[in-house]
């Protein structure tokens, strides 16, 4: 079964840790691995960790920003183990699982992005994403390495589409009717993953999109660029959780082209005066 989510390593300082990524991504059936920025790859030590996974290695892209990983993604789930400022959706594992296989089943790629060992994601790589992902350890002691964690999404997405193709030869009888009768995901804030008819809009698309945006609320003066406070921070909360698709983003855009040509001749105007 090849599970087409994708994982996304963000600026991984250990080696072994990209290495045992791609076993626990092999084992559960996941091979489209994208790493940001990595202090070092390719590295023996990685390689060893595979173990005989190396071929997701060999396979991985590295691409040199969280923005270029997400480009051809329209459902991006970011983990992380502390509460931000700015809250975006959030869910647990198990219900990510859920989610990125119905989404998957639809058309939509999916990723799920890991932080730095140290210190995760920041702030402004989760505001990249349409839902928060938390993995619900005890509360004692909630420390998990990357590759951890990685196993950890990969098996729920795993077991999310074993549910779905009801195979009994990759998991026991037992244990699917148990999944079925798992609650529904829950939310912190509201979210939607609904099925679309609409072609959603990709990452690349997005950060234009936000672009084009902060430019319009410039030229009308409603943000000022030396003080944003978090207006651009809360509007990306906005549009993240509610996924633009194709006839909306395009509405959207009209709009601010057109706001755009109009504070322009308005600045060209004679004090006084106003274009129709």
């Amino acid at each position: 079964m090849n599970i087409p989510t994708r994982i996304i390593l963000v600026n991984t300082t250990l080696p072994a840790n990209i290495g045992s990524t791609a076993r626990a991504m092999k084992t559960m059936g996941l091979s489209d691995l994208v790493l940001v920025d990595p202090k070092l790859f390719p590295h023996a030590e990685a390689t060893a960790l595979a173990s005989g996974a190396s071929d997701l290695l060999a396979s991985a892209r590295v691409v040199a920003t969280l923005e270029e990983a997400i480009a051809d993604c329209q459902l991006v789930f970011g983990t992380s183990a502390r509460n931000r400022t700015i809250n975006i959706a959030q869910v647990d594992a198990r219900s990510a699982g859920r989610i990125a296989q119905e989404q998957g089943a639809a058309g939509a790629k999916v990723a799920f992005v890991f932080g730095r060992e140290d210190r995760g994601l920041t702030n402004e790589e989760l505001q990249l994403c349409h839902g928060h992902v938390f993995i619900p350890t005890d509360s004692e002691y909630g420390v998990l390495n990357v590759a951890a964690a990685v196993q950890v999404l990969a098996y729920e997405a795993r077991m999310a589409h074993l549910e779905v193709a009801g195979d009994g030869r990759d998991a026991a009888p037992a244990i699917l009717p148990a999944l079925r009768n798992q609650p529904a995901p829950v939310a912190q804030m509201p979210v939607s993953f609904v099925p679309w008819e609409e072609e959603l809009v990709s990452g690349e698309d997005m950060a234009r999109f936000y672009e084009h945006c902060e430019q319009t609320l410039v030229a009308v003066g409603f943000l000022d660029p030396d003080n944003p406070r978090q207006i651009m921070t809360r509007l990306r909360r906005l549009y993240g959780r509610t996924r633009l698709d194709r006839p909306e983003y395009n509405l959207l855009r009209g709009f601010f082209k057109r706001v755009l040509e109009l504070a322009a001749a308005t600045a060209s105007e004679p004090s006084g005066r106003r274009p129709r």
